[in-house]
């Protein structure tokens, strides 16, 4: 049985969809929400900050874990990404299967 994900990851609203788009494509995940304008407010080196994100929901099979998080560090401006994996502990079948299907390099 395959064991599913949803990895977690905020981006700048400007890098959001090509970042969604090259995960995709490159069979990484199977879909990436984007939810936009959401307000972050952080330590970073010693200081308070606050930026206006993009948060990546980003759906795939475990296993991927390793590339996924190399191909977003790549894509993403940011030192430090944030990355975050949770598992699935349950969905429907047919959900399940297409993700499997989608992150499978096609012959």
């Amino acid at each position: 049985m395959t064991d599913y994900i949803v990895a977690l990851s905020t981006c700048l609203e400007k890098e959001a969809d090509a970042i969604a788009t090259t995960l995709v494509e490159s069979r990484k995940c199977a879909c990436v929400n984007i939810i936009r304008g959401v307000t972050s407010i952080y330590r970073w080196k010693g200081k308070t900050e606050s930026e206006t994100e993009s948060i990546l929901l980003m759906k795939s099979v475990s296993g991927k874990e390793q590339e996924l998080l190399e191909e977003l560090c790549k894509l993403h401006s940011y030192e430090v990404p944030e990355f975050i994996i949770l598992p699935i502990r349950w969905g429907s079948k047919d959900y399940l299967q297409w993700i499997t299907e989608s992150t499978t390099t096609s012959a």
